[in-house]
């Protein structure tokens, strides 16, 4: 009861800002007259979504699998490393160097080789996000281990604690502020980088139905995929706040 109470009050406020942008947009829209080509209303959209919904619903699905997939998969990696970079130092300069050199590239420059190399099928989009996501939630959970003072490591030292139990006692929970940022931002990325990858080369997704409904020139589709897939996403980023919430409890 707490719990919902807690939600509703944070809520409130994104979800009045939400309906008030909406009603402004409807209306606006109305009243200037604004072709449906150019600028749908909400309601119009609304009631598109719900008349494909079979359709859209298929699509958000199979986006959402691979979103989720290639964050997992991204944000495991990057784990993996962070850990490895500080229990191996020398590691650090080594790879980073490589990962900022690929991080330099938008990974949506990957796409067309990635589809080359792993086909049409979620396995091309689950790569593409996982790589939207590795050196995001590298560098956050990177600094965040960062961040201990050298006393407190010593410290934990003089009590007999290994490199292993001072990561896991001192490090980690230091670093989790750090990694719930860059899981946040890596899942926005993973999914834009997966609708991107739809749009260029797939058998279904939310981004297929966009660019096959552009080139229908069926606009009111066009939106009402865009606005699933939104709220698609903010289902997901609602998860994640939840589990931020459970992992980093002191905040």
């Amino acid at each position: 009861m707490a719990y919902g109470l807690r939600f509703i009050r944070s809520a409130w406020p994104v979800a009045s800002a939400l309906a008030l942008l909406l009603l402004l947009w409807q209306f606006g829209a109305a009243a200037l007259d604004i072709p449906t080509y150019i600028l749908p209303r909400p309601a119009e959209i609304f009631v598109t979504a719900i008349a494909k919904w079979p359709l859209l619903g298929d699509a958000l699905t199979v986006t959402l699998i691979e979103a989720v997939g290639g964050f997992l998969l991204g944000a495991a990696i990057g784990i993996v490393l962070a850990v490895l970079m500080i229990l191996v130092p020398p590691l650090e300069a080594l790879l980073m160097p490589i990962a900022v050199v690929i991080n330099a590239v938008p990974s949506i420059a990957f796409v067309p080789l990635v589809l080359l190399w792993f086909g049409l099928g979620m396995e091309s989009k689950i790569a593409i996000g996982a790589l939207a996501v590795v050196l995001v939630v590298l560098l956050n959970l990177l600094a965040g281990l960062k961040r201990p003072e050298a006393d407190a490591i010593n410290l934990m030292r003089s009590f007999g604690a290994g490199r292993i139990g001072i990561l896991w006692r001192l490090q980690l929970p230091a670093a989790m502020p750090g990694l719930v940022t860059g899981l946040r931002v890596g899942l926005a990325r993973s999914t834009i980088a997966v609708i991107v990858a739809e749009m260029m080369g797939a058998y279904s997704g939310i981004g297929q139905v966009i660019y096959q409904a552009t080139g229908q020139v069926d606009y009111l589709t066009v939106w009402a995929a865009v606005f699933v897939a939104s709220l698609g996403s903010l289902a997901l980023y609602g998860v994640l706040v939840a589990i931020d919430r459970k992992l980093v409890w002191w905040r």
